[in-house]
């Protein structure tokens, strides 16, 4: 039974027109949303930085009804902001995995094994059902890759001068190109929609080849050995598995493939790589920096250490935008 308990949301407008958006409170509540968890917590929007205690999860079936996902989030924001002990928060911001109409929050999810339920739902005003919300509270939405790459901007200050592309490896291949800390999507230095999953490489798409679908095949190519996901290949790598070791180093070729030509026309400062995978980047690594240099890339490449603290991070950077 989730415990009740007061939920004091305040409205961060000052005066009657939104374009002079001040926040009046220096606390919101930020929500990383996957297929199987919800993380919540309380952030210091002035500082940036998490609100001690505060960080909850909770890990759930999302092709439950819709009422029953509700509950659950309902759930993970009161606990986040009860051990919080923070009183007032001024907005809502929900990192958010696509395909989904981040402006108007409407989930177009379909077909993925997750959120089956959603299709079509107004996931802002389903926010604003269960916590009670004025029409007018702030609850905004952007894609998981994004509030990544966001987030990592956000945590150096250096950054925030800086062209960097970020990507998640996991189940998918996101990404994003933040320039001084704004999300770039259109234009031609980027992609469409500033999403790399989809370019056209090799037989396929590149999420074919890099993402935890691209090693599961490719290690069954080389072995003709089943496994299920990318970490039962990281464990193989660890155990020292030549086959697997490959798998990951085919993969740092194909990433580097992938990636150096959208760094160059992007001029990036920095590329930096997040999500689950990122976990065996001891592996991918090495190849993809060689690819790197042979292609006379300068570009600083790093690797996330707190993929959900950056999500959570880039996700209430929103509420800084006017």
């Amino acid at each position: 039974m989730v415990k009740k308990i007061k939920l004091n949301f305040c409205n961060p407008y000052i005066g009657s027109n939104p374009k002079y958006k001040r926040m009046n409170k220096e606390y919101a509540v930020g929500l990383d949303i996957g297929g199987t968890h919800i993380t919540a917590a309380i952030i210091d929007i002035v500082d940036m930085k998490v609100i001690d205690f505060s960080l909850h999860k909770e890990s759930f079936d999302s092709n439950l009804p819709v009422a029953e996902v509700m509950t659950i989030w309902e759930k993970a924001i009161r606990t986040a902001i009860e051990n919080s002990k923070v009183e007032n928060t001024t907005g809502l911001a929900v990192c958010m995995p696509g395909p989904f109409d981040y402006t108007n929050g409407v989930c177009w999810i379909k077909g993925q094994s997750k959120y089956e339920h959603f299709y079509g739902l107004n996931v802002r005003d389903l926010f604003q059902d269960k916590l009670n919300l004025s029409n007018d509270f702030p609850i905004l939405f952007e894609n998981d890759a994004v509030c990544f790459g966001k987030g990592e901007v956000f945590k150096d200050a250096e950054n925030l001068s800086k062209k960097v592309m970020a990507i998640t490896l996991g189940t998918g291949l996101g990404a994003c190109f933040i320039d001084k800390g704004e999300s770039i999507s259109t234009g031609e230095l980027v992609p469409k929609e500033g999403e790399i999953y989809d370019l056209p490489y090799q037989d396929g798409i590149a999420e074919d080849y890099v993402s935890a679908r691209g090693l599961i095949a490719g290690y069954f190519a080389l072995s003709g050995k089943k496994i299920n996901n990318g970490l039962e290949l990281f464990n193989l790598a660890k155990a020292e598995d030549k086959v697997a070791i490959e798998v990951f180093e085919k993969m740092g070729e194909d990433l580097a493939a992938i990636v150096i030509p959208w760094l160059e026309k992007f001029s990036a400062d920095g590329f930096i790589i997040g999500g689950k995978i990122a976990n065996a980047s001891e592996y991918f690594l090495p190849v993809f920096n060689k690819k790197l240099k042979e292609a006379g890339s300068e570009v600083s490449v790093s690797v996330s250490t707190d993929n959900e603290i950056a999500a959570l991070l880039g996700a209430t950077s929103l509420l800084y935008t006017v």
